[in-house]
């Protein structure tokens, strides 16, 4: 996160926070920017001092005056409840640097918390999972509701992607059975991985529809 994209936070939660939530975040990132150890303390009660509506973007500015390395990261996910886990896979692109952060994000993928699986599948998941574990990433979207509007980079990712498409093909097949519906994402991403512009006919649209027929 760059020091005006942080700036421009600051702003935007000053100008939607009653004083004593901001008076608490002037407060909060002094000691972020201190290296004072009680921040951490101030990062877990983001919630209550911000509200729910703003405690995202308090605990990723508290992370970013921090500085806060992959240790603290890890340590903060692992004993945070899945609000504060949130907020630290939301802060991984501006604050981890290669794929040391994997772990949080797959832990975050093994969860059903639709929340949690939005986050994981942000640009930090986009530019490291590999990619047979980033294809399992947008079935999990899939099979938990998330849209997949919340997977960065979807589109260069998913294109000519034959292999994501055989698996979206078998899932869509696999709820035709049950007679259950087939997502409209599922077609959506299907789509994507045609290696060209699809047409009228064009095999994944053609399978999409046969897996509605069957």
């Amino acid at each position: 996160m760059t020091a005006p994209r942080a700036a421009a936070l600051r702003d935007q939660l000053g100008a939607v926070l009653a004083d004593p939530a901001r008076a608490w975040l002037d407060r909060a990132l002094t000691q972020a920017t201190a290296a004072d150890a009680s921040w951490e303390l101030r990062f877990a009660e983001a919630g209550r001092r911000c509200g729910p509506d703003h405690a995202d973007t308090a605990r990723v500015l508290l992370l970013h005056t921090a500085h806060a390395d992959p240790a603290t990261l890890a340590r903060l996910y692992d004993q945070g409840t899945a609000a504060e886990r949130r907020a630290v896979l939301l802060a991984l692109p501006d604050l981890a640097d290669g794929p040391g952060a994997l772990p949080l994000v797959e832990d975050a993928l093994r969860t059903n918390d639709t929340r949690l699986v939005a986050a994981a599948v942000g640009p930090y998941g986009a530019a490291h999972l590999d990619a047979h574990a980033w294809r399992h990433a947008v079935l999990k979207c899939l099979f938990t509701g998330v849209p997949v509007a919340a997977v960065a980079d979807l589109a260069r990712r998913a294109h000519g992607d034959t292999e994501l498409a055989r698996m979206l093909g078998d899932y869509a097949s696999e709820r035709t059975a049950a007679g259950r519906p087939v997502p409209d994402d599922l077609h959506h991403v299907l789509t994507l991985t045609a290696p060209t512009t699809p047409t009228a006919g064009s095999e994944p649209a053609a399978t999409a529809r046969h897996g509605e027929e069957s």
